[in-house]
């Protein structure tokens, strides 16, 4: 029987949409908007890429399910939190998310903010939950996923784009920027998986599974800029060439679309190749390495 990715990707994406609602039932903010605005940042729809690579590595690796419910949901709060405030008037001004209005658009700027902090805070909380690990397994999973957030991650990469807008970078300046704002949180969530696992301890196998994370971390970021030039607004949830209006530096701009569409490509080979040198079943990850570069939203 053949592999369904999409069949298996929706089945991550209720499960984990699931999961998320049900961490927000005793959660009480009385009259402040504030529970109301994370659950809406943070189920306001998406692919969860990143859960579903918690749970095919981990899955690929023996790892308790249980174990990945915990950490998808923090990688996916520590997204959406990034989202958040990626969309406020400060940093992209964005008004649409996923085809919605933006979290400071439905609520306010200053609830958008403070529901971007405490679903961070959720993240690592979460983590210490999850069943089935030893306090090792968990010290390194808080690690892990706070590098990829912060000034070694996520946001570093958040600071180098904006400080490149209107500026010409070149191909190197660029990958920095992308490895860091989009690829690292994508390999943080192949970490987490690994991490979950009884192999948690091999250093070899993480070097492999992170190469992969890389090349395809890469992969979605190149797919995300020719979308911003050809896509269709209705299909990605946000207006086309949004990029191209804040006069950001992206692979097309730098290597012509054709050239973008050849290094998306070449990354994609370069995740598969990663693959073949492992000794698992490898079918979701290849399936998802094939969806990143191909997708049309």
């Amino acid at each position: 029987m053949s592999y369904q990715f999409g069949t298996e990707l929706k089945q991550v994406q209720d499960r984990i949409n699931h999961f998320l609602a049900n961490q927000f039932e005793e959660i009480d903010s009385y009259n402040a908007p504030l529970r109301d605005a994370m659950k809406y940042g943070l189920l306001l729809g998406g692919k969860r890429v990143r859960p579903f690579l918690v749970y095919a590595t981990g899955k690929m690796l023996g790892a308790e399910t249980s174990a990945l419910d915990y950490a998808a949901a923090a990688i996916e709060a520590i997204h959406a939190y990034s989202l958040i405030h990626d969309d406020l008037p400060a940093m992209d001004n964005d008004e649409l998310r996923r085809g919605q209005p933006t979290c400071h658009i439905a609520f306010d700027e200053a609830t958008a903010i403070l529901a971007g902090d405490a679903l961070q805070a959720f993240a690592f909380e979460i983590l210490t939950q999850a069943p089935s690990l030893s306090a090792e397994q968990k010290l390194q999973l808080v690690k892990v996923l706070a590098q990829a957030s912060g000034v070694q991650g996520m946001c570093l990469g958040q600071s180098l784009d904006l400080i490149s807008e209107h500026k010409q970078v070149n191909l190197a300046e660029l990958e920095l920027i992308h490895r860091n704002k989009t690829g690292a949180l994508l390999t943080a969530a192949l970490k987490l998986g690994f991490i979950c696992s009884p192999h948690f301890k091999n250093k070899e196998l993480e070097k492999q599974l992170e190469r992969y994370s890389q090349a395809i971390g890469l992969a979605f970021q190149v797919q995300d800029d020719i979308l911003d030039i050809e896509g269709d607004s209705a299909e990605i949830g946000k207006p086309v060439g949004s990029d191209l209006g804040l006069d950001k530096s992206t692979y097309p701009k730098l290597l012509g679309l054709e050239g973008a569409k050849q290094k998306a490509q070449e990354l994609y080979q370069t995740a598969l190749h990663e693959l073949d040198n492992l000794p698992f079943d490898t079918t979701a990850l290849r399936a998802l390495a094939e969806f990143i570069v191909n997708r049309k939203s």
